[in-house]
């Protein structure tokens, strides 16, 4: 009963945090809304997979490490942020390009590189690591069953996963993605905006 309290409390947690918005939540927006759902719900998988590595390497200790040695999480951080600034030059380049057919849509880009985008996307923000092992040494007792080694890389996967499918499925729907047609450009701006702030952010330790 205590352990499934334990878990309980860490799921909430991380749906707090998976719901909070940043880079991997704008670029499933994107890809939903701009491609198509099963391109969202791509991205959002490769999220998942991303929280599920960070989950497992917060478990195992990871932000003792980075403690440890803060030069690692400063090269962390620094190639981190020029990703997602990277990302953003990508999107504000493209947003006066328009979007003519649904076929010429979903050739811009393959379920696997929307995949691989959503995973590397989650990876490039180490700071993902650290608030995750926070959450784990707050919840967690000082021994814990070898099974959580398993269970809560998984729990990070679904949850965040989770959250950010059910946010490819509203706004890959019709109205959504319309209004998104209409002003492709001023959107896309707009997410290139917030993604440098991000990057910047990322970078300079920025609250």
């Amino acid at each position: 009963m205590e352990s499934l309290l334990i878990l309980g409390s860490i799921a909430f947690a991380l749906m707090l945090g998976a719901m909070s918005p940043g880079p991997t939540s704008i670029y499933v927006a994107k890809n939903s809304i701009a491609i198509s759902r099963k391109h969202g719900l791509f991205t959002a998988l490769g999220t998942g997979f991303g929280a599920a590595f960070f989950g497992l390497l917060a478990v195992l200790g990871l932000q003792a490490f980075l403690l440890a040695v803060p030069s690692a999480y400063f090269i962390l951080k620094i190639c981190g942020g020029l990703y997602l600034l990277w990302l953003a030059y990508k999107i504000i380049k493209h947003a006066k390009e328009p979007i003519d057919t649904d076929e010429s849509r979903i050739q811009q880009m393959t379920l696997r590189r929307a995949f691989m985008t959503g995973l590397i996307t989650q990876l490039s923000n180490p700071k993902i690591a650290i608030v995750l092992a926070s959450i784990f040494t707050a919840l967690l007792p000082q021994e814990f069953p070898t099974y959580y080694y398993f269970v809560l890389p998984i729990l990070c996967f679904f949850i965040d996963a989770g959250w950010c499918s059910l946010v490819a499925v509203a706004l890959s729907a019709e109205k959504p993605r319309q209004a998104y047609l209409k002003s492709k450009a001023k959107f896309d701006r707009a997410a290139g905006t917030v993604m440098t702030i991000l990057g910047l952010k990322l970078i300079f330790g920025m609250k």
